[in-house]
């Protein structure tokens, strides 16, 4: 569910509509949310809610953290009295999200959120943003497979050094989309990856290429909807078919070579303007 409206709500308010607690992020339930999105399934999160939102989720875990983290926006509430643990509550902190939890189930949170009258948020000035870099800056990677408790690390590391070179925030949501879905990918269907960031005034180039059971119909797994995820990994928001599709939706050039039983590599392109 994405709300879409034409004002802003202040993170407290949203604290207050619905008797929340706040796990994390304190000091910053000042800030300002333009829309709420309401999912248990983090590709459709990435896909489809828009930077500035809040997630309500009853998906406890630090995918629901990190995912919130990549498709920049401000926090997440936990709905049902899901306490998250202190992973989540690290993570949070570190990346500088709102975590609220509170007993409202997710019906309940929306329409309350909903309900809150809306203010108009200040936004910083563009020129506040830190120079980007000229030369070429190359960074490598590693990623395990199977190794949930770390998924999503390898991009959060990513935009991080993107953020600190200073890219535009638009094309960085883009480029940490697609890298987690990739690396998701990776931990969820290969052994291991090697990861290669290169980054210029001109682009970024990202290479993902792993080791692993390949893919033997690309062309139908980039459809939508088409998902080889277990049931056990569906139970971490992923799986639903999204991946591939929102990693060539992020990227304005994308290559992907696979053999069956040697592994895939994914080739994506982001031009800076």
């Amino acid at each position: 569910m994405q709300e879409d409206r034409n004002h802003s709500i202040e993170i407290t308010k949203i604290k207050e509509a619905l008797q929340a607690n706040v796990i994390a992020g304190n000091c910053k339930t000042g800030q300002y949310v333009s829309g709420i999105y309401a999912s248990d399934l983090m590709s459709d999160v990435l896909a489809y809610g828009k930077s500035g939102s809040i997630l309500v989720t009853g998906l406890n875990s630090v995918q629901a953290a990190i995912s919130a983290y990549m498709a920049e926006f401000k926090g997440i509430v936990f709905i049902r009295s899901k306490i998250p643990a202190n992973d989540i509550r690290k993570f949070a902190e570190e990346k500088g999200l709102v975590i609220l939890t509170t007993d409202t189930d997710m019906y309940e949170t929306c329409v309350k959120i909903a309900s809150i009258e809306g203010e108009i948020q200040i936004t910083k000035d563009i020129s506040e943003l830190p120079k980007r870099a000229e030369n070429i800056t190359t960074y490598t990677f590693s990623i395990d497979g199977q190794d949930f408790a770390s998924a999503g690390m390898v991009s959060t590391q990513i935009k991080t050094i993107l953020k600190s070179i200073g890219y535009d925030p638009l094309i960085i949501r883009r480029v940490a989309i697609s890298t987690y879905e990739a690396e998701m990918n990776v931990v969820m269907h290969a052994k291991r990856a090697k990861v290669t960031l290169k980054a210029s005034d001109q682009e970024i180039y990202i290479i993902i290429a792993d080791e692993g059971k390949g893919i033997e119909d690309i062309e139908l797994a980039m459809q939508e909807g088409y998902s080889t995820a277990t049931e056990e990994q569906r139970a971490m928001g992923f799986g639903a078919g999204m991946g591939l599709p929102n990693i060539r939706k992020n990227s304005d050039k994308m290559n992907i070579e696979s053999m069956v039983n040697e592994g895939t590599r994914i080739e994506t392109m982001f031009y800076v303007k």
